[in-house]
């Protein structure tokens, strides 16, 4: 998890510059208080640490709205990204305090215009969560959800906000909060919670308000692409068993029909290291180490240069002893492009929503014609 780590702090530095190298934006603070449920996965000791939970927390942002009118910023109505914060206010003995640092993005269902007080939109945060108590057979057995001290951090959901004054706004949020290790340490059965965030929003500096005329955006020309990517990762099996490299080869080909999003088609091919040292005595051929699979690939581009990878794989063939349960795969994550050819990032890949392994990605993209 310290290749996570370091990972997801330099997107969250691209979140940070990329804001404060805008020479026209909005500057933002918000302060909030969240209370929630832990959820149970259904289990006799999930219930019993779930009730356990009382979930309290206190979360600080820091954020920028671009407000240069490009493309991007109309289409996605001024969204405003940035970096946060978040810690429980009350340790537990079974999961910890969780605290989190993150990149953030608000993106508003519609423009929010001077006259308009109240306004809705969803986000989305990614980043490492640490401070949290993991599993351990002797002092700490009943925790299955969380078998790492370090994890991934991810919030989803749904705001409104209703602006006070010029300056200040309240805004009420709720969605789903996960910490998870992506099975680099099991067991990880992963811990969501379900809190419902007040918060006072400040906006900071010059008071200034988006563009009221619409760029000029170029209509779309159709554009293919083929992407190159290379997955690496880390993989526990078993708990108290040590973990083994994970990683895999992706071809896709890409259209880009919209300035928001890429769709296409590839294969996926995947390698599982340790086999031997997993079942000594055992012989192995190259087939019984890899995985083969079709996957259908769409790409929501959030800026020109950010973007997050959605998938969907079906296996041609696939190996139950490495724990590829399902005959299909999900994979979402975020990468971030350097020029128009080379990208970098982060994605999960899962079973039916349980996780396989973290998939740090250098990607290499070759337009066509």
């Amino acid at each position: 998890m310290r290749k996570a780590s370091i990972l997801l702090s330099l997107v969250l530095l691209f979140f940070v510059s990329n804001s404060i190298a805008q020479v026209k934006n909005q500057r933002f603070f918000n302060v909030s208080y969240e209370s929630g449920p832990m959820l149970s996965n259904g289990t006799e000791w999930g219930d019993n640490i779930k009730d356990l939970v009382n979930y309290k927390a206190i979360d600080l942002q820091l954020g920028w709205r671009s407000l240069s009118n490009s493309k991007y910023d109309y289409l996605y109505r001024y969204p405003v990204f940035g970096f946060g914060f978040n810690s429980a206010l009350t340790y537990t003995r079974e999961i910890g305090r969780p605290m989190a640092f993150y990149g953030w993005v608000d993106i508003p269902f519609s423009l929010q215009r001077p006259n308009r007080n109240l306004s809705f939109g969803y986000f989305s945060q990614m980043g490492i969560g640490f401070n949290l108590t993991p599993y351990d057979p002797d002092s700490n057995p009943d925790n299955q959800y969380i078998g790492s001290n370090i994890n991934a951090y991810v919030h989803l959901g749904f705001y409104g906000k209703y602006q006070i004054t010029e300056r200040v706004g309240l805004r009420a949020g709720f969605g789903l909060k996960h910490y998870s290790n992506g099975a680099t340490k099991r067991p990880n059965a992963g811990i969501n919670l379900f809190p419902l965030n007040l918060a006072m929003n400040i906006r900071l500096g010059e008071l200034t308000t988006i563009p009221d005329q619409k760029p000029e955006i170029p209509e779309k020309e159709l554009k293919s692409f083929v992407n190159l990517a290379l997955y690496t990762g880390m993989r526990n099996y078993e708990i108290g068993d040590p973990a083994y490299f994970r990683g895999g080869l992706g071809i896709n080909y890409l259209i880009e029909p919209s300035y928001k999003y890429r769709l296409g088609l590839g294969l996926d091919l995947f390698w599982a290291q340790g086999m031997e040292l997993r079942f000594p005595g055992e012989n192995f051929s190259f087939k019984d180490q890899t995985s083969l699979a079709v996957v259908g690939s769409w790409e929501w581009q959030l800026t020109s240069r950010l973007f997050v990878p959605i998938g969907l794989g079906v296996y041609l063939y696939r190996n139950e002893i490495n724990q590829e349960f399902t005959w299909y795969y999900e994979r979402i994550g975020v990468r971030y492009r350097f020029g128009d050819a080379l990208s970098a990032g982060m994605s999960i890949k899962a079973h039916r929503a349980k996780a396989d392994f973290f998939e740090f990605t250098l990607g290499y993209t070759i337009p066509r014609k």
